[in-house]
């Protein structure tokens, strides 16, 4: 996992791909979008989301196996649960291939992070995340996430 503000991105600490989602997230204006999925570089896409925080509790924890999230939170603020897959989560479900995510009922060892507008956070495969808690009282946030195909990254090698 990387965290981090769109403000301060050194280029050499990223791969290609992330690197390019960051630039894109950091020359777009997300006022102008409609919520929606759109397509970006072969299997990579862009969500434009606006969503309303809730209670912990009821966001079940996900983890994807074929893309990383590069979350980007445009407004709003939402607290983020992460923690390492280590494979031993009860899951909630199967695995969903066409949307490429798992949900587990829970995860060990979350670490949280309080999310505000400007900041990103990419996700790789081995971490687990709860998005869209409350920080304190419910409120509206505008979440941006590129999804780089794993393969994107395989290429850069």
């Amino acid at each position: 996992m990387i965290f981090g503000h769109i403000s301060h991105v050194v280029a050499n600490h990223y791969p290609k791909a992330v690197l390019a989602a960051l630039d894109y997230l950091k020359h777009t204006d997300f006022e102008q979008m409609e919520s929606g999925r759109y397509p970006l570089k072969g299997r990579s896409y862009v969500q434009v989301l606006d969503l309303t925080t809730s209670l912990k509790e009821t966001n079940l924890p996900e983890v994807h196996r074929q893309y990383i999230d590069v979350q980007y939170w445009h407004s709003g603020m939402e607290r983020m649960s992460v923690a390492t897959d280590l494979g031993n989560n009860q899951t909630a479900g199967s695995y969903d291939t066409e949307r490429d995510i798992l949900f587990y009922t829970h995860i060990e060892n979350e670490q949280e992070l309080i999310c505000r507008a400007g900041n990103f956070a990419v996700f790789f495969p081995e971490d687990a995340h709860r998005s869209a808690c409350r920080e304190n009282e419910i409120s509206t946030i505008r979440k941006v996430v590129v999804k780089v195909a794993i393969d994107d990254l395989e290429e850069e090698q």
